[in-house]
């Protein structure tokens, strides 16, 4: 199974659901991918945020070798799930598809936890290290549920 995160910049919120799910396949053996991206490629290149960075590390996650890159029709069709964190990310990856086929796939990751809710995750890019703590529980639930239900 192929899964790709995405938010708005890819240096914030999916770089730590990446690490985050990465980390939880490698300990259950699945023979899964995990990648990141964002909408947008205003960050494309740069490490992830140094908040994502620092509360990943304190979690026991090196999500240093990430680096951020927008989004590409290629990933509809290569990836088997693509999990959004706001709304504003699952309006843009759906407005990318071309077939029903590749909607199927895209989903809001909190409703892994939260069927139906559309829950977003909080940019926390404008926020203090709280928002960072903050979205990390929320993505490590998310996570679990992730490997939960599709392993």
């Amino acid at each position: 199974m192929n899964i790709l995160m995405v938010c708005a910049g890819n240096i914030c919120r999916s770089p730590l659901a990446h690490g985050i799910l990465e980390k939880k396949v490698k300990e259950q053996n699945l023979d899964w991918s995990v990648d990141s991206a964002g909408t947008h490629g205003m960050h494309a290149g740069d490490l992830p945020d140094s908040r994502s960075v620092e509360i990943a590390r304190r979690k026991g996650l090196d999500i240093t070798q990430q680096r951020s890159r927008k989004i590409r029709s290629i990933d509809l069709q290569e990836f088997d799930l693509v999990f959004c964190m706001d709304n504003h990310n699952l309006r843009d990856v759906l407005g990318m598809c071309i077939s029903e086929e590749e909607k199927a796939k895209v989903k809001m990751i909190m409703n892994e936890v939260e069927p139906g809710r559309n829950v977003s995750v909080p940019d926390p890019y404008y926020g203090g290290a709280s928002g960072f703590d903050n979205v990390y529980d929320m993505l490590e639930v998310a996570c679990e549920k992730i490997v939960e239900k599709y392993k």
